[in-house]
This record gives C-alpha cells, structure tokens and sequence, in this order.
C-alpha cells in the first residue's frame, strides 16, 4: 500500500472542524466527484439554510388560523428582503426532499449499505422520512388554499386504513377537519421537534459513515492515499458555493406559491396532496383502499428495512449495481417500469372498469386483487426472464426489483402532477 504523509502543520479552526467530519488521509478514488456527488454535503448544507431562514421567518410569521395567511402576505410585501427569505426557504426545502431521495439511491445502487453499514441504511430510512414530514408540516403553514386543500387530501388518505384510520386522520389533524390546533402542532413540529431529530440522526448518520471508514470502495490491493485538505476538502467547499448561488439567483426570480387564503367551503378541482405524495393519491384511484394504504405501504416499509439484511450470493460492496450485467438489468428494469405503468394507468382508466364489470364482487376483490394481480404478474415476469437472460444473481434480481418499485411510484407521481386535471381526469 502506497501512501503519501503530508507535512506537519497547524490547522486552522475551519480545517480542525473539517477534520471532525474527515480522517487526515482518505482514498484517493474517494475524492472523485462522481463517487457520491456530495449528495450528502448537499443535504446537510440544505438543512443548515433552512434552519437558518426558518429562524429568521418566525420573526413574521403568526401561527393562527386568523392571522397565518396575512403574515405571509406581509412578510411578502412589507418586509425587507422577506420574499426573497420565503423563496429560498420554499425551494431549498424541495430540493432538500429530492436530493435526500438521490442521496438514497446513490447510498443502494453503489451497495453501500451492507455488513456494518446496514445499520447507517435503517437510520437513512428515518432522515427520509424526517425531511417528508418535516416538508408536509411545512407545507400547511401558510393556510392558503393550496396548502389547505393538500394537506386535507393527504390526511383522508389515512381515513381509508381500516379499523382506526379515522382516528388517525383525526389525530393529524387535531379534529374532523384542519383548523386552530392543527396549525399550531405542524407549526410547533416543524419549527421545533422535527429540526431536533434531523440534527441527531445526521450528526449520528455522520458518525457511523466515519466509522465505517468513508464512502464504500471496492475492494483493491493497492491504494493510494491523499490528504482530505485540500484535496476533498476544496471540492465540497466548490460545491457548497455553487449550490449556494445557484439557490440565491432563483429565489431572486422565483415566487413561492400563495394562493388565496384558505376557505373549508370552497374545495379547489382538482385538489392534490403535495407533490411528493402524489403517487399515493395516483395509486388509491385505481386500487382499493385496503391494499394502497395499508397492505402495499406496510409491506414496502418493512422490505426496504430487510434490503441490507438479505441473504445475498455475490456482494460487491462499492461497485455501482454490483457488476455490469446488473447495470443493465436495471436500466432494462426502469424502462419496462415506467412504459408498463404508464400503459396500465392508461387501461384502467378507460378500458378496464372492474368495478362495473364484477359490481356483484367485493370491492377488495374487483379493485383490489385483480388491479394488484395485473400488476406484479407482468412485473415478476420481466424480472424472471431478466434473471435468465442476464445470468445475474440474487443481488441484481433485488436490485433491479427496487428499481421497478421506486420507477413506478415516480410514474405516477408524474401522471398525477402533470396530467390529471379537473376531477382528477386525465387529459388525454
């Protein structure tokens, strides 16, 4: 092993706080951009700008049902550079939720996350579903009708859970509808206890990455080492100042949406939940309740939490899709993924009315089994002559799986967000 030993210095205080988050040598293949895309930078550097316009906001924002809407509109109007606060604050949080998503893909296809690295996924998982939550509390305080109406479509979701889906719904939302208490606890959550634990799993997401020994390589005899000032060190700060500026020159020209204020007795058509959860709402119009809000997520949760525990042939912790036939395979996947369900959206929506042709079925049955039969019968079929053309183990088989999963969610997320319009019609 090769290994070059910097001089002897004294570092400055930036660069000794570097070092907290980076041993003195690191890999030279580790400094390479293309390794992580500092996706991880990225998320910490997003939450920081959000933490600290989220403080200066609250210095005009009053979180009450009378008053939430029209500190917005002043802030907007009368308030310094209060726009300008509110735009950055808007897109850095979206950003924020796609490049957590990124982040995590990256973290899976480069197989990143097994033997003591499993345990970094599971917390991974939680930040996920911190920066979703934290977006969803975020989404409801300005008490316009966009906020409104997306927030209450999102939370009658829940409602379709049986047993107590309706008392879920109403723990929420603090009663049968959004009101006073509502705001105040996605207020109080967003500003207070959701900040709190993000900063405890990052710092301890942080900890178990240097723990591990950095970002995953692949195994090789010879290695050269470099040190992380300047080499690594220099790239993220590059990084951080771009994305910096890239964040500033929108939020010049980009207006954060605001609608007029919230009305319980004006429902807007179509209405949709945030776009991060359009997916859901896509997937409870063509399948019953039962399977698209319990079975379908519960099942999900609990295999992305098993992914790194699985019993797998040929692990090759580091290498992006575990070799070049799982490249392929999951190129392959993601394209079938998005034409099949695209194409069968398109079917149920105007050929294939189970509901009427079975009405004398049960509900869980017409919409239910035979929707979930349409779907995963096509996709396991596809997956098994990968598997046989491909000559791939069971470790691309799983991966090229996620890929079919996460491809069809954004399927229809899109379909939701693009091409539904009034009454959730679709416009073609």
């Amino acid at each position: 092993m090769n290994t070059k030993h910097p001089t002897k210095r004294n570092y400055s205080s930036l660069e000794k706080f570097a070092l907290h988050l980076h041993p003195k040598m690191i890999d030279e293949r580790a400094v390479a951009f293309n390794r992580t895309f500092g996706l991880g930078g990225i998320c910490a550097l997003l939450f920081v700008i959000l933490a600290l316009t989220g403080i200066i906001l609250r210095f005009s924002y009053i979180p009450t049902v009378e008053q939430a809407y029209d500190s917005i509109v002043n802030l907007n109007s009368h308030t310094i550079f209060g726009g300008f606060i509110r735009n950055l604050h808007h897109l850095s949080a979206n950003f924020l939720v796609i490049v957590s998503f990124l982040h995590l893909l990256r973290v899976y296809y480069s197989q990143a996350i097994f033997k003591e690295r499993a345990e970094n996924w599971i917390y991974g998982l939680v930040m996920m579903f911190l920066v979703l939550a934290s977006s969803f509390t975020g989404y409801l305080l300005p008490w316009d009708q966009l906020a409104y109406w997306a927030i209450t479509i999102f939370t009658q979701i829940f409602e379709y859970i049986p047993l107590f889906g309706h008392s879920l719904a109403n723990f929420i939302r603090s009663g049968e509808t959004l009101n006073s208490n509502t705001l105040l606890n996605f207020y109080n959550l967003h500003t207070g206890v959701l900040p709190l634990l993000f900063v405890f799993f990052v710092s301890l997401h942080f900890w178990l990455v240097r723990k591990a020994g950095g970002v995953a390589l692949p195994e090789q005899k010879e290695t050269q080492k470099v040190p992380v000032i300047p080499n690594l060190v220099v790239k993220e700060i590059m990084v951080a100042l771009l994305l910096i500026a890239a964040l500033f020159f929108a939020s010049a020209f980009y207006s954060a949406p605001l609608l007029e204020q919230a009305n319980p007795n004006l429902s807007p058509n179509p209405s949709k939940a945030p776009w991060y959860f359009l997916g859901a709402q896509e997937l409870l119009l063509h399948v019953h309740p039962a399977f698209s809000a319990v079975i379908l997520p519960v099942y999900l949760l609990l295999f992305f939490i098993a992914v790194p525990y699985l019993n797998y042939k040929n692990l090759n912790i580091g290498v992006w899709f575990n070799s070049p036939e799982g490249k392929k395979l999951v190129i392959h996947s993601a394209i079938f993924s998005f034409l099949f369900t695209f194409g069968l959206i398109y079917l149920l929506d105007h050929f294939l009315h189970f509901d009427v042709w079975l009405s004398s079925s049960p509900s869980w049955i017409s919409i239910g089994v035979i929707p979930f039969l349409l779907y995963t019968i096509p996709v396991g079929s596809f997956l098994f002559y990968g598997f046989e053309r491909y000559r791939v183990r069971n470790t691309e088989v799983i991966m090229a799986t996620i890929t079919v999963i996460i491809v069809s969610y954004l399927t229809m997320l899109l379909i939701s967000l693009l091409l539904r319009g009034e009454g959730m019609l679709l416009l073609f």
